[in-house]
Parts: C-alpha cells; sequence; structure tokens
C-alpha cells in the first residue's frame, strides 16, 4: 500500500510538471500555425491530452478478455465525459475565483468567446444523446455506426480550424522551456517539445491509472466504480492541469477550449472504440452518468448561450458530480 501511495503521488506530480512543458509546447505550436487561442486549446491541446483516457478505453475494450474488463472500457466512455462536464470546469472556476480574490471588478467575469463555447456544448449534446440513445437498443449493424462518431469529430475539427480568430494570445507567450534563450523557435523545436511532453504524460498517466485501480480494489470498489469514478478523473487529471496552468497565466480561453475540445474527442472516438468493439449496452449506473452529464451540458450551454456564464455558475457544476458520487455508493453500498 505504501509503494502504491507513493507512486500515486509522484506520478500525479509527474503529470503537472509534463504539463507545464506540453502547455508551453502546444501554444508555440498553435502560433507557428496561426491558430487563435480558442483552436489551440479546442483540437491541439484537447488531441494531445485525450491520449491516456482513449488509450484506457482502447486497451480495455480491444484486448479485454472479460465482460468487466470490458466494462471499465465503456465505463471510460461514460464517465470521462461526466468528469469533464462537472468537475473540470468547475476547477476552472475555483481556479478563476482564487486568482481574482481582491479584483473585484474581473471577479465573476469569463474572458472566452462564450458563443463559441455554447456551439461546442450544442454538439456534444447531439452526438452524445445519440450515443447514450445506442446504449438503449441492440441490432446487428450498431458497430458500424462507429463510423459515424470518427467522421463527426473530423468535421467537428474542419469547423473549428475554419472559423478559428486571429492569434489574440501571442504576445503572452512565454519562451519555449527547450530553447529559453531563443526568442522565435523553430516548428520542430516546437513540436520536439509538445510530442516529449506527452509521451511522458502517456507513461505517467498508465502509472496513476494503476494505481487509483489499485486503490479502488484495496477499497472493495467494484468494476463499475473503478470505470465510472477512480478511471476518468484519473485520465482527465491532465485536462485538468492543463486548466490549471492556463488559468494562473491569465489565459482562461485556452483553459475552457481545452476542456471543450477534449469533451468533443470524448464524445466520439471512446465511443466509437466501445460501439465497434463492445454490445454498448448501458446499465442503470452508466445512464444515471449519462443524465448528469446532459444536465450540467445543459446548464453550461444556457449560460454560454446567453453570454452570462459567470465564475460562481461554472464552479457550481462541480457539486452535480458530488451527488452522482453518491448515487453510485448509494447503488452498490445500500
Amino acid at each position: 500500500m505504501l509503494l502504491t501511495l507513493f507512486l500515486f503521488f509522484l506520478s500525479a506530480a509527474v503529470i503537472y510538471f509534463a504539463c507545464e512543458f506540453f502547455v508551453n509546447g502546444v501554444e508555440w505550436v498553435g502560433h507557428r500555425f496561426q491558430l487563435g487561442a480558442t483552436a489551440t486549446g479546442t483540437v491541439l491541446a484537447a488531441f494531445g491530452t485525450a491520449l491516456p483516457e482513449s488509450a484506457v478505453t482502447f486497451m480495455a475494450v480491444v484486448f479485454g478478455e472479460t465482460p468487466e474488463q470490458k466494462d471499465i472500457g465503456v465505463g471510460a466512455a461514460m464517465g470521462g465525459p461526466l468528469v469533464l462536464a462537472t468537475l473540470a470546469y468547475a476547477v476552472v472556476g475555483l481556479a478563476l475565483w482564487r486568482a481574482r480574490r481582491g479584483r473585484p471588478n474581473q471577479a465573476d467575469c469569463i474572458n472566452a468567446d462564450q458563443r463559441r463555447l455554447a456551439r461546442d456544448q450544442a454538439w456534444f449534446m447531439v452526438i452524445f444523446v445519440f450515443k447514450v440513445g445506442l446504449g438503449l437498443l441492440a441490432f446487428a449493424w450498431k458497430p458500424w455506426l462507429g463510423i459515424l462518431f470518427l467522421a463527426t469529430y473530423g468535421l467537428y475539427v474542419k469547423r473549428e480550424l475554419s472559423n478559428d480568430e486571429a492569434c489574440l494570445d501571442c504576445e503572452d507567450l512565454e519562451p519555449l522551456k527547450l530553447r529559453p534563450s531563443d526568442e522565435n523557435p523553430t516548428l520542430s523545436w516546437a513540436v520536439s517539445q509538445t510530442v516529449l511532453a506527452l509521451v511522458v504524460i502517456a507513461g505517467a498517466s498508465h502509472v496513476f491509472v494503476n494505481q487509483i485501480e489499485a486503490l479502488g480494489v484495496a477499497m472493495g470498489a467494484s468494476p463499475h466504480v473503478a470505470a465510472l469514478i477512480l478511471a476518468p478523473v484519473a485520465t482527465e487529471l491532465p485536462e485538468i492541469m492543463n486548466a490549471l496552468i492556463w488559468v494562473r497565466q491569465g489565459k482562461e480561453r485556452l483553459a475552457l477550449g481545452n476542456i471543450s475540445g477534449a469533451m468533443m474527442i470524448q464524445a466520439t472516438i471512446p465511443s466509437a472504440l466501445g460501439i465497434f468493439m463492445t454490445p454498448w449496452m448501458l446499465d442503470a449506473p452508466l445512464l444515471v452518468a449519462g443524465l448528469f452529464t446532459m444536465l450540467s451540458i445543459s446548464l453550461l450551454w444556457l449560460r454560454f448561450h446567453r453570454s452570462a456564464m459567470s465564475v460562481p455558475a461554472l464552479s457550481a457544476v462541480g457539486g452535480l458530480y458530488a451527488l452522482f458520487a453518491a448515487y453510485l455508493g448509494w447503488h452498490f453500498y445500500a
């Protein structure tokens, strides 16, 4: 148990410091491709940091030999969006509240393209409802529908890149960490730093997930609990770390864009893997996870659509995750 706890905290620290290099590198990659803050966050950063959770789903559904092992992949595909829609946004809200203490004029405002974020939530809602609906039906050609999820993500990326704004945060770029004295590092250096950071994040995330699962077994948690609570929280850690770093740097557009883009990946790529390789039938806990996810996204969409999102409202969605965790504990241990 002591070794498990040591590896748990060590891997979390490694993920955080690797994310420092990742967000720095991905900003320079976005700058080199003349991408704006939102596209950099929703496409480049989100795709990179979504690799750990996609890998968990892939390994579980492709190489899992028992129904319980495959359940972890399906649970991760449903639990990932829930964590992002609740905890990740709440972390950004709480971090903004902490960073703005003593500045009452800026305390509640959100510096982001809220209408664009609302469009992302709308895309997610349509895809997610379809995905949950498939989990209620059984028919022979269901696996082929996984292709639709991959195609939808491709359309989303195309839309993000074609509607991107000018690079508004370029003047705030910090020096590339691998080339601190170079005021204008080349694309190859930026890509190298980003890829190396991703390799470290993926490796550390793998260790972190293993320790989470070991702790779950030690606490007597069922596979569903590990799938819906422990594994998604662990694999979404890079997005949460990225958000904290960008908020600390005063770049909440990148933080919110990263979460928004990661949600689109979670709604499509892991879901496609699950639909390809499993019966994709959702039981009560998975359906309740979907319900809480949709409730959070509906609240977020409503506030973003009205350009009325505030720091307290963003922080409050974390309460929905606490309610879901309470339900899951009651369901399995009552």
